[in-house]
């Protein structure tokens, strides 16, 4: 069965290592015969600055998908006919880059990604996409990560933020330590980036 998968990259550096694992990604679902939506959220100029008129949660507009901004309608307006999503982008500070969040906040609304009845109750997510891959780069160790900052990440996709929205099955790598990495081992990761790629649509 042909899928269509929403890719999304944040690295504002051209020729980065995300940029090879999200050009690694593309070519591997599009030869396995599936709809690549691929976006360069850097190249497309994305705005992530979210307006103060995009902050409702429960009153949501009629027409959720709707926005001044027409690249913003664009992603909303696609982002439900997606049967799985893959982010791939770097741990800054334990967070998304700045990019990537803006966007979340902009496209992931009430009536297009989840709905919420009342400001205390348990959303209901609208996405059909049910699986998502999460690829991060990193330049700190696991052990450290781990025990000194709890994979603040791996909270932020896998608990925080694609469950909210309907995603149930998450699955989440990272790359690490990039800085270092020689080019056998990045060989070796676009490898493993293409395997979960080909997973995410088995």
């Amino acid at each position: 069965m042909t899928m269509r998968i929403g890719l999304y990259l944040a690295h504002p550096r051209p020729g980065s290592f995300n940029h090879a694992l999200f050009e690694a990604v593309a070519d591997e679902l599009g030869a396995r015969g599936h709809e690549v939506r691929a976006h360069d959220l850097h190249a497309e100029g994305f705005d992530p600055v979210l307006r103060a008129d995009e902050t409702e949660t429960v009153d949501a507009a009629s027409d959720a998908a709707a926005s001044p901004d027409p690249q913003v309608a664009a992603h909303r307006a696609e982002l439900p006919t997606l049967d799985g999503l893959v982010f791939v982008h770097p741990n800054w500070w334990g967070m998304p880059p700045a990019l990537l969040t803006g966007w979340t906040q902009r496209v992931l609304v009430p009536g297009v990604a989840y709905k919420l009845g009342t400001a205390d109750g348990e959303p209901v997510g609208l996405l059909k996409a049910g699986r998502a891959l999460v690829l991060n780069t990193s330049d700190t160790p696991e052990a450290r990560e781990r025990e000194e900052f709890g994979d603040p990440l791996q909270h932020i996709w896998a608990a925080c933020v694609l469950p909210y929205t309907g995603v149930t099955h998450v699955r989440r790598t990272v790359f690490r330590t990039v800085s270092d990495a020689t080019p056998e081992q990045r060989a070796t990761w676009l490898t493993q980036a293409r395997e979960q790629a080909a997973e995410l649509v088995s």
